[in-house]
C-alpha cells in the first residue's frame, strides 16, 4: 500500500497542491495503486519462471526476490492510469505495465552493484548481490531485461504485430544508450568531475535520461496501445517528463533529509561522494519548490482531460508529497 507521508520538514509552496493531500484523496490513490500493484504482481508471478529444482533455479529465485521486494510500483500505475484515461483494454495494458516493472527492477539490481552505486540495501532489504552474489545479480538483471522484450513481443500483449514492434522499439529507446543507460553513463562520468562543473541544465538533461525516460515511456506505451491525437500525445508526454524530473528532485531532497528507515536504502551517499544533485545545486528548499512547480505544470497539461485524469493528477501530487 502506498504511504502518503510528506517530505520531512516540507512546506507546501502552492495552494492548489501539494504536500497536503486530503484523507479521501489519499484513500482514493491508495486503493487504485494497491489494486494495480496486486494485478501486476499476479501477472509477474505467472510470467516469471518458477523456482523449481533445476540448474537455473538460483537465477529464477534471484529474479523473483527483487521483483517481489515491494516498491511503489509508480511506473506500472502510470501505464495503467494513462490507459484508463484513454479508455483502453486493461488486460493488454497490464502486460505492458508488468514489462515496465520488470525493466525497472533490472535497472535497480544493476544500479546497486559494487561496480555502480555499491548499495547494500534496497526497499528495506538486502540488495540482490548481497542476498545472492554479484554474478547471480548480474544475470538476474539480464534475465529481467530480456524477458521484458519477450513479454512485449508476445501476441498476448497485442494481436497487431506493428503495435508490438512499436512497443519493443519504445522500451528499447527509453532504456538504451540514448535513455536510461546513457543517463547512467553520464552520472558515472559526473562523479569524477568537480561539482561546480555541473549546472542545473546539465543535471536536468542527465536525469531526464536516467530517470525520466522510463516515466515518459509509460505514458507513451499506453498511447501506442490505444492511439492518441497529436494534442493528447503532447499533453501526456509533457506531463510524464515533468513528473519524472520532479521525482528525481524529491529523491535528491530525501537523500539529504530522509532516513534510511524511511527510504529503505542508504541516504547521504551523494553528499559523501561530492556529487551534484538538485538539492546541492538549488538547496533543499529550492529543489522542493522546483519539484512542486514541475508537478503543478504537469497537472495543467492534463486538465483538459477532466475527471478522466483524476489518478494522474493524484500521482503528480504524490510525487511531491511522498516521504520515501
Amino acid at each position: 500500500m502506498v504511504e502518503m507521508t510528506s517530505i520531512p520538514g516540507g512546506k507546501s509552496t502552492n495552494g492548489m497542491l501539494l504536500a497536503a493531500m486530503q484523507a479521501e484523496e489519499v484513500r482514493e490513490l491508495e486503493e487504485y495503486v494497491t489494486a494495480i500493484s496486486a494485478s501486476v504482481e499476479e501477472e509477474m508471478d505467472r510470467i516469471l519462471p518458477q523456482t523449481e529444482e533445476t540448474d537455473e533455479s538460483r537465477l529464477f529465485e534471484a529474479m523473483r526476490y527483487s521483483v517481489f521486494a515491494g516498491g511503489k510500483r509508480l511506473r506500472p500505475v502510470l501505464v495503467m492510469a494513462t490507459n484508463d484515461l484513454l479508455r483502453g483494454k486493461r488486460p493488454r495494458a497490464l502486460r505492458v505495465a508488468t514489462a515496465m516493472e520488470m525493466l525497472h527492477t533490472y535497472s535497480l539490481i544493476h544500479d546497486d552493484l559494487p561496480c555502480m552505486d555499491d548499495d547494500d540495501l534496497r526497499r528495506g532489504k538486502p540488495t540482490n548481490h548481497k542476498m545472492f552474489d554479484e554474478a547471480t545479480a548480474v544475470l538476474a538483471g539480464d534475465a529481467l531485461l530480456t524477458q521484458t522484450f519477450e513479454v512485449l513481443s508476445d501476441r498476448a500483449t497485442h494481436t497487431d504485430s506493428a503495435v508490438r514492434c512499436e512497443l519493443v522499439s519504445l522500451f528499447a529507446r527509453a532504456a538504451g544508450p540514448l535513455g536510461m543507460v546513457g543517463g547512467q553513463m553520464m552520472d558515472i562520468i559526473a562523479e569524477n568531475r568537480p561539482i561546480e562543473s555541473m549546472d542545473q541544465g546539465a543535471l536536468a538533461r542527465l536525469q531526464r535520461k536516467k530517470t525520466g525516460a522510463l516515466f515518459s515511456a509509460c505514458c507513451e506505451a499506453a498511447m501506442v496501445l490505444n492511439g492518441a491525437s497529436r494534442e493528447e500525445h503532447h499533453r501526456l508526454t509533457s506531463y510524464a517528463r515533468n513528473i519524472g524530473l520532479a521525482f528525481q528532485m524529491v529523491d535528491d531532497v530525501l537523500d539529504e533529509v530522509g532516513t534510511e528507515a524511511d527510504m529503505g536504502k542508504a541516504v547521504g551517499k551523494d553528499a559523501d561522494l561530492g556529487k551534484a544533485t538538485f538539492a546541492s545545486l538549488l538547496g533543499v528548499e529550492g529543489a522542493r519548490k522546483q519539484a512542486e512547480f514541475l508537478c503543478s505544470q504537469a497537472i495543467q497539461f492534463i486538465q483538459p482531460f477532466g475527471k478522466d485524469a483524476r489518478i494522474l493528477e493524484l500521482l503528480a501530487r504524490f510525487v511531491v508529497a511522498r516521504g520515501h
